[in-house]
């Protein structure tokens, strides 16, 4: 088995709310790197470890995690909609194989995913429906939020049952770095609000663009300073980005919900798909961070990261 890992940020804020266009040409030249590492690469299977923003997953059932056997991409902030190609038969056999290591995992035979899931997919794939995917939804918004070493054994798990299907494997993180965008929370939230958090009612297509002009306007007011959200904190992004690069995963375990709320942000729990897919590959065996971007991006309200890694000596 070949294995690889791609770390992505995403932000649905992409082409509604740019930076400067030297920092777009960054990401940009970031961006074609990790895309053209994974044409070299040439996948035959990907494991998308994504996030989701109450648009699949809901307080009626909030898994910590759960891995698709299906999925259908709803198409909010203009991503693509409709059917991932997801391989049934391989998504159950992992399903199995993490199971059997120890890990209560949840599967999905409908799994809703967003923006999340589906940024990373156009941006190194052109779609959806380019390349076998198998979507793995790792909850980073909705509270109580588990430990970060559970985060580390569903990865360890999904990378051991993966090796067991003589397939060239890329495991792909979406989500993060520091950031602290207007997400709803249940606790407080007025009835109206609680109810659509814990029964998933779809927005209408009004309702549903107001929402998205909120986070379109948030970001303009936090990229001028006229914001109470928590600032990017690079410090932080660089640190975690260390510890991906030296493969010293287990010093995550002692991050608590509390200190990476304070120090990165609401929305920080989304580095877990990076660390669920860095522990995936490296339950493959030792590896090398072949190249690492980062630049702070007030605009899009997030630490923006893209970093690429193969297994050692590949």
């Amino acid at each position: 088995m070949t294995a690889a890992a791609v770390g992505l940020s995403h932000s649905p804020l992409i082409g509604k709310n740019d930076p400067a266009p030297e920092v777009l040409a960054r990401v940009e030249d970031a961006v074609a790197g990790a895309k053209a590492f994974v044409e070299a690469f040439d996948p035959g299977l990907v494991v998308l470890f994504h996030p989701d923003h109450y648009n699949g997953f809901f307080y009626k059932e909030m898994p910590p995690f759960c891995l698709a056997t299906a999925a259908n991409a709803v198409g909010d902030f203009e991503s693509q909609a409709g059917p991932l190609s997801v391989p049934t038969d391989l998504a159950n056999r992992v399903a199995q194989g993490v199971l059997d290591r120890g890990v209560d995992l949840t599967v999905s035979a409908r799994m809703t995913v967003d923006h999340g899931a589906v940024q990373p997919l156009e941006v190194l794939f052109g779609g959806i429906d380019r390349v076998p995917v198998i979507p793995v939804y790792i909850n980073g918004v909705a509270t109580p939020l588990g430990p970060m070493s559970r985060i580390r054994a569903l990865g360890e798990a999904i990378g051991a049952a993966c090796a067991k299907l003589d397939k060239r494997v890329l495991f792909l993180g979406s989500g993060g770095l520091s950031h602290d965008p207007p997400v709803p929370v249940l606790e407080g939230a007025p009835p109206r609000v609680a109810e659509a958090l814990i029964e998933g009612i779809p927005p209408t297509p009004e309702q549903r663009a107001r929402g998205e002009q909120r986070v379109i306007d948030a970001g303009k007011a936090y990229a001028a300073g006229d914001t109470t959200m928590i600032p990017i904190n690079p410090t932080w992004d660089n640190a975690l980005l260390d510890i991906l690069a030296n493969g010293t995963l287990s010093d995550v375990d002692g991050w608590t919900v509390e200190q990476m709320n304070a120090e990165a942000g609401h929305s920080s729990h989304e580095v877990r798909t990076w660390i669920a897919a860095f522990s995936a590959l490296a339950a493959t065996g030792a590896y090398t961070m072949d190249s690492r971007f980062y630049e702070a991006i007030p605009e899009w309200i997030a630490g923006f990261a893209v970093a690429t890694a193969s297994q050692a000596g590949a």
